[in-house]
C-alpha cells in the first residue's frame, strides 16, 4: 500500500489503533470474548479507526497486527490482570511496543483502568496494587508539577483543568488503584513514570494518571472515554468540560498514532481487520455498558 494522498511523509492522518478484546463475563456461543464500545468510539473522536485484537491468537498472528497498526490501547475490564487470555495479549503487545520504541519506531500504548494496572505491572514486574474505596466514584483531579511539563495535557485549554481540579469530573470504577506511597518506593516505577494527577479516598493517596518518560505510554486509572458515550450509569459526568476532556484525551492519543506509519499489507487485509466488520449490542440495561462488540 503506498501512503495515503492526505498524510506527508511525517503525519499518518489514517491511524489505525487496536484495542485488547477480553473474555466476556458470561459467555455465550460465538460470544466469547467482547469490547465494550465506548472504548471504540472514544478513539473514533479522535480521528482514528480501531481494529479488534482478539484473544487466543498466537504470538506470530499479534506481531503481524502489531505491524500493521499505529497504536494499541488497553481497556478497562473485569478479568485477572495476571493469568486472563487478556492478560497474554497485554504482555505480548507491550513487549512489542518497548522493542519498537527502543529501535526508534515511534509506538504509543493507552492504558485505562485495569489497562493501568496492567502495564504498571508489566512495567515493574509485580503486582503493587492496595485496595481502596474508589469503586463507582466521581472525582476531581489533583494535578501534580509534572503535569505542566507533560505531553497529555500540553494542548488542554486552562479552563478544562481548571474544571478537571475543582469539580468531580473523572469517574472511578476501580477496587485497586497504585498507592503513591508504593510508586515512590519503587525504582522502577518512579525510573518509567511520571506522574501527573492524584487521587484519594480519604486514607489512600494514590496515582490517576501516568505519562512514560522516554516512551510514548500514557496510562489514566479513571475513564475520561465514558463521559461522552454511557449513560446507564448515575455517577458519570456529562458537562461540557467532562465530555471535552473526553475528546482531548482521545485527539491526543490518536495524534500520537500519526506519528507511527505501519500499514497492513493490503487494503483486503485492512479493511477485513477493521471494527466496521462487527456489530454492536444494546447491552446497557444487563451490564450498564450502552454497547458492547462481542467476538468468537
Amino acid at each position: 500500500m503506498s501512503l495515503p494522498m492526505n498524510s506527508s511523509p511525517k503525519r499518518n492522518d489514517r491511524p489505525i489503533i487496536g484495542i485488547l478484546a477480553q473474555e466476556a463475563t458470561h459467555p455465550k456461543p460465538n460470544q466469547t470474548s467482547h469490547m465494550f464500545a465506548n472504548h471504540v468510539k472514544f478513539l473514533e473522536s479522535g480521528g482514528a479507526r480501531v481494529v479488534p485484537i482478539k484473544i487466543h491468537q498466537t504470538v506470530e498472528e499479534y506481531t503481524r497486527l502489531f505491524n500493521s497498526i499505529n497504536g494499541v490501547y488497553f481497556p478497562g475490564g473485569r478479568v485477572s490482570r495476571t493469568t486472563s487470555a487478556y492478560a497474554r495479549s497485554a504482555k505480548i503487545f507491550y513487549d512489542l511496543a518497548i522493542e519498537a520504541n527502543q529501535r526508534g519506531d515511534y509506538f504509543p500504548v493507552w492504558g485505562t483502568c485495569l489497562g493501568f494496572q496492567s502495564m504498571t505491572m508489566l512495567t515493574c514486574g509485580e503486582e503493587l496494587l492496595t485496595e481502596t474505596r474508589t469503586n463507582n466514584a466521581l472525582m476531581p483531579l489533583t494535578f501534580t508539577e509534572d503535569a505542566k511539563d507533560s505531553r497529555l495535557y500540553s494542548g488542554f485549554p486552562d479552563e478544562i483543568i481548571k474544571d478537571l481540579t475543582n469539580e468531580p469530573l473523572s469517574q472511578h470504577a476501580h477496587k485497586w488503584s497504585l498507592a503513591l506511597s508504593t510508586y515512590n518506593s519503587n525504582e522502577k516505577l518512579k525510573k518509567f513514570y511520571k506522574v501527573l494527577n492524584t487521587n484519594t479516598d480519604g486514607e489512600v493517596e494514590f496515582a490517576s494518571t501516568l505519562e512514560a518518560y522516554d516512551y510514548p505510554i500514557y496510562v489514566v486509572q479513571w475513564h475520561p472515554e465514558k463521559n461522552a458515550f454511557e449513560w446507564s450509569n448515575p455517577v458519570i459526568a456529562h458537562c461540557p468540560s467532562a465530555v471535552k476532556t473526553s475528546f482531548l484525551m482521545a485527539e491526543f492519543f490518536v495524534g500520537e498514532a500519526r506519528k507511527n506509519f505501519h500499514r497492513f499489507e493490503s487494503e483486503e487485509e485492512e479493511r477485513k481487520a477493521l471494527i466496521y466488520n462487527y456489530s454492536t449490542v444494546y447491552t446497557g440495561p444487563v451490564c450498564g455498558f450502552e454497547q458492547t462488540y462481542f467476538f468468537c
